[in-house]
């Protein structure tokens, strides 16, 4: 199945940009030594997407990148008078409640314009995760993505969304389809390289042009260049104190779920509970597990797997995932 050209989508895309899809060839973390490196490169690669895209979006879970990111873009925005982007979220039907109910009240504080990405034919065929959906109940579209992309044989699959054919139909499909319905020409994501063996070799500025697979567009990584403690840094350090009215202007780390300064609640901090309960990585609430009791980032970041948490069969496919259009 090939996507034919968004019906408003330039007729000369790619050609109006000039960005470097090589930046950041050869490289990892260690290449951005100091927190301000890893911050200055976060500017340039957001500037210039806002600069250069003329209908970008922001890719938002609601995790602790993807906000990360969103606090570059908005910055950028502020800074220098461009579009705040639309932000898309994708509703795969298995979110953790407290991560709908975060993105729902930041998307209102921050006066974000949200596209919630849903392939409801697919959920509509479920009543609750691990239901077994009939690949011939699915419409004629979701059919060709299962048989003829993922050439998956099978007369059944399990609505779960750390699988296979879930992922791919829950997540990849949604997302192609709002790229398609809203025209976007550039996706900036929080992905990083130190995140997944298989992002190791992403760019800044990252080429996906194959129509047979996907929706031409750019995806855009203005955070690769993090670790997962620099994104706790500048989270506590810049993100909260910037954001949040009475946080103290030079940063404060929570030591417990319960210690926030100054009579601050959660509800007025941008950073999801889930991580104060000790989660690392969030996903799907059917098969994503605490790391830890203590915070995410009092946890040992250096010595541990931050997505332990997550379902493995899907973490085992990545690569192959992320071909066809996966974050």
């Amino acid at each position: 199945m090939a996507y034919s050209a968004p019906r408003f989508m330039p007729a000369d895309f790619p050609s109006y940009l000039t960005v470097d899809y090589s930046d950041g060839e050869g490289q990892d973390p260690s290449d951005y030594p100091t927190l301000q490196d890893k911050i200055e490169k976060a500017v340039e690669v957001t500037t210039t997407a806002l600069d250069q895209y003329q209908n970008p979006a922001v890719m938002w879970t609601g995790g602790k990148d993807s906000t990360l990111t969103l606090y570059f873009v908005t910055q950028v925005a502020e800074e220098y008078g461009y579009d705040l982007p639309v932000t898309v979220f994708i509703d795969h039907f298995q979110h953790f409640d407290d991560i709908i109910q975060f993105v729902k009240r930041w998307a209102d504080h921050w006066g974000l314009q949200v596209v919630w990405a849903r392939n409801d034919d697919v959920g509509n065929l479920a009543e609750e995760p691990g239901d077994e959906i009939r690949v011939d109940d699915l419409n004629d579209t979701n059919q060709r993505e299962v048989r003829e992309k993922l050439e998956y044989e099978e007369p059944t699959f399990p609505f779960l969304l750390d699988t296979y054919v879930g992922n791919h139909l829950l997540k990849t499909v949604a997302l192609n389809q709002s790229i398609d319905e809203h025209d976007i020409d550039g996706i900036i994501s929080g992905v990083r390289w130190d995140e997944q063996e298989a992002r190791a070799d992403e760019t800044f500025f990252s080429p996906r042009h194959e129509v047979e697979k996907y929706p031409p567009h750019d995806r855009i990584h203005p955070i690769l260049q993090f670790a997962e403690r620099a994104v706790w840094d500048v989270t506590w350090n810049y993100l909260v104190p910037d954001t949040v009215a009475g946080y103290p202007d030079d940063g404060y780390v929570p030591q417990s779920f319960d210690d926030l300064p100054n009579g601050l609640t959660h509800e007025d901090i941008p950073v999801s509970p889930k991580y104060f309960e000790g989660f690392r990585s969030l996903g799907s609430e059917v098969s994503t597990k605490k790391s830890e009791e203590e915070p995410a980032w009092l946890q040992n970041l250096e010595g541990t797997t931050e997505r332990a948490g997550r379902a493995q069969d899907k973490e085992d496919l990545m690569e192959r995932l992320r071909d066809l259009g996966y974050m």
